[in-house]
């Protein structure tokens, strides 16, 4: 059983109506701002609805289509990687090369080598299924993430020199 949000038709077609002009238009910046003034609703109307429905804030959504779209053109091109952040939206090499580590668990250059090793060919999968599948999972912040994995080396640092 589907949990659907406590959320009106008419106000879900307006969250909609941002979503996929992210989705149109990942490479774009959409402040809260703009994505209310798209949906017709306040700022802090849009962020809350958009996470209950959704089950994410706008931005880690947006980071997650970026994402997605780098690695397609890591699989399927042979552009350089500072040419697909910045064809995906982002401002900074260092930024991107960083946030997409911490969201895939691998840098993109490693992407890009593994694909090509193993040259895999898509069987009767239908495209919107594979990219659903291989979409990042952002259930915590990007920093949240960061603090976690320090916090995890500083217990097994001091775990190592206790007596």
């Amino acid at each position: 059983m589907i949990d659907l949000p406590n959320q009106s038709p008419e106000l879900l077609r307006r969250l909609l109506r941002a979503k996929d002009r992210m989705d149109a238009a990942s490479h774009e910046e959409w402040p809260v701002s703009r994505l209310a003034e798209v949906s017709c609703v306040s700022e802090a109307h849009f962020a809350r609805s958009f996470k209950e429905a959704f089950g994410l804030p706008p931005h880690r959504y947006l980071l997650t289509r970026r994402i997605e779209k780098a690695v397609t053109l890591l699989r399927e091109t042979d552009l350089p990687i500072t040419d697909i952040a910045y064809s995906t939206g982002w401002r900074s090499l260092g930024t991107f090369g960083r946030t997409f580590r911490d969201i895939t668990g691998k840098n993109p250059g490693d992407i890009r080598e593994h694909e090509r090793a193993a040259e895999r060919k898509p069987g009767p999968v239908p495209a919107c299924v594979l990219s659903a599948a291989q979409r990042p999972h952002l259930t915590k912040s990007v920093s949240e993430k960061r603090r976690e994995e320090e916090l995890n080396t500083l217990e097994s640092h001091l775990k190592e020199t206790s007596p």
